[in-house]
């Protein structure tokens, strides 16, 4: 029970697979926090599906926090070296205790996920989680940055932020050195999906296309 309990990610020194990074098959969205001189560490790639699936969850309870983890694989571009994961797939928090301003994954919420994920998607890799933050902004509190440090440990592991009431989200992803700042996210690559649409309805964020000036409008 005690390896099935600490068994949340891979092996520490673990290195990813080569693969192709999927730019040229989605449309980039970026924060307002993102320019020349402030670049993610990796790449973030999320299919539409998995976008629907957890802004239905946030959207499920307006007065307290919700969350739940972010599957996919973890990988390094066979050209440039750049590292990115894809999120893909998605599992909601059960057996949690949250109110308005706080989300607790109890040990139980953690035997449940694992359990899940291992039924379900045995095949992908745990590279984030998410959590919702009714009515208060996009930004990592004091505990919620202790909750990602202590059981999202790698460098590859992401936080989305999500603020249902103003249709605002983020990722806060760590830098090169281990850092990872509370208060400015990342946007992320949309996946093309088959009518190639896009499901992103977020306020805060930008396609890549819109100019400097323009964002500031």
């Amino acid at each position: 029970m005690d390896s099935f309990l600490i068994k949340l990610s891979p092996e520490s020194g673990a290195e990813p697979r080569a693969a192709t990074i999927p730019t040229n098959r989605s449309r980039r969205w970026c924060s307002p926090w993102e320019g020349d001189r402030r670049n993610a560490s990796l790449s973030v790639f999320v299919s539409p599906r998995t976008f629907i699936r957890v802004c239905a969850h946030a959207g499920s309870d307006l007065r307290n926090e919700v969350g739940g983890w972010l599957l996919g694989k973890w990988r390094k571009d066979r050209r440039s070296g750049r590292q990115f994961i894809v999120v893909d797939a998605s599992l909601p928090a059960e057996h949690t205790r949250h109110g308005s301003a706080f989300l607790t994954f109890t040990q139980d919420t953690q035997i449940a996920l694992r359990a899940n994920m291992e039924k379900r998607f045995p095949e992908k890799e745990l590279v984030g989680w998410y959590h919702t933050h009714p009515k208060m902004g996009v930004f990592m509190s004091a505990y919620d940055t202790w909750l990602h440090s202590h059981f999202f440990p790698f460098p590859y592991q992401v936080a989305l932020v999500i603020e249902p009431y103003s249709m605002n989200g983020g990722f806060f992803i760590r830098q090169g050195d281990g850092t990872l700042d509370p208060r400015s996210y990342f946007g992320f690559h949309e996946l093309h999906n088959r009518k190639n649409r896009s499901v992103v309805h977020w306020r805060n964020l930008l396609p890549e296309m819109f100019s400097e000036i323009e964002r500031e409008q």
